[in-house]
């Protein structure tokens, strides 16, 4: 019954509380002076020797591009929860609680995607696309795996997708209007958190050993993707960097190391609210996360 009156509750916040990107954001203000957008945390380069001998802009080309990428890998994730979702609602009679919440949750998240085409636009960002693979991939797992993967996956994309926004909130340098996208999103993105961890955990309370494993697992290649996605050898071609491909190897090793610092902290928290990580995960997050558990 608690839980109930909890989605209730959500249920109203997000009918009487709208966000609009439209109205909510200042689309019309430049970035300032000395700003950027994004900070060094999360930049893949910084760190390396080689970001030392890149020039002013070239630094704030990297960080436009990467900001452009992480916000087109998110959007096109949540295009395939919208999917999911939409599969997921036709097993659900239509005034069934979940039912009610997932239209809501749909509503924000198709605003969502509209609002990081427009700062997209507004960046004039050319995202590199996924690859033939990732599209299929991403593609078969909305449209056929079971309900608990899927939402399970998704909350992990929604707790990336928070952590970036947390950095870029409280960054004073960061271009202003970023900070109100991710302001926004880190509102919206709250109530759809708190949702899918109360539908998540009638799931986990039945889940044996294997079936953390497989939760674990799963979060692990959807971080992956992710990871994948945003560290791009066309990005350093664009700022002027040669031997691209090779630059692209170092850059994505220090990513990933930068990612376990700053990006897995909630997500390695909630894993471990499940018990994921046991023998067979540990040394999984340890080759492909750079996550010592």
């Amino acid at each position: 019954m608690a839980e109930k009156v909890d989605i209730e509750r959500l249920i109203r916040i997000s009918k009487e509380n709208p966000l609009l990107p439209e109205k909510f954001i200042p689309w019309e203000e430049d970035i300032a002076e000395g700003h950027h957008y994004l900070g060094k945390k999360l930049i893949s380069l910084e760190g390396l020797q080689i970001y030392e001998t890149l020039t002013l802009q070239q630094k704030l080309e990297l960080s436009r591009h990467e900001v452009v990428q992480s916000m087109y890998a998110y959007a096109w994730s949540e295009g395939l929860f919208c999917l999911f979702m939409n599969r997921y609602i036709l097993t659900l009679p239509p005034d069934h609680i979940e039912y009610r919440f997932l239209l809501r949750e749909l509503i924000e998240e198709f605003r969502h995607q509209e609002m990081f085409s427009m700062a997209i636009t507004r960046l004039k960002g050319e995202p590199v696309k996924q690859s033939p693979i990732q599209n299929f991939i991403g593609l078969f797992t909305a449209s056929y795996f079971p309900a608990d993967t899927v939402f399970m996956v998704s909350l992990t994309l929604e707790l990336i997708a928070d952590m970036y926004g947390e950095h870029i909130r409280n960054d004073e340098k960061a271009y202003r209007v970023l900070q109100k996208v991710s302001q926004l999103h880190n509102i919206e993105e709250a109530r759809h958190i708190l949702f899918t961890k109360n539908l998540l955990s009638r799931f986990i309370q039945k889940a044996g050993f294997l079936k953390r494993s497989w939760y674990s697992l799963a979060i692990v290649l959807n971080v992956l993707f992710f990871q994948r996605m945003y560290v791009k050898r066309e990005i350093f071609e664009r700022i002027g960097l040669k031997d691209s491909k090779k630059i692209y190897k170092i850059a994505y090793a220090n990513y990933q190391q930068k990612f376990a610092r700053e990006c897995l902290g909630s997500i390695t928290d909630f894993v471990k609210s499940f018990n994921g990580f046991n023998w067979i995960t540990k040394p999984v997050w340890k080759v492909l996360l750079k996550y010592e558990a």
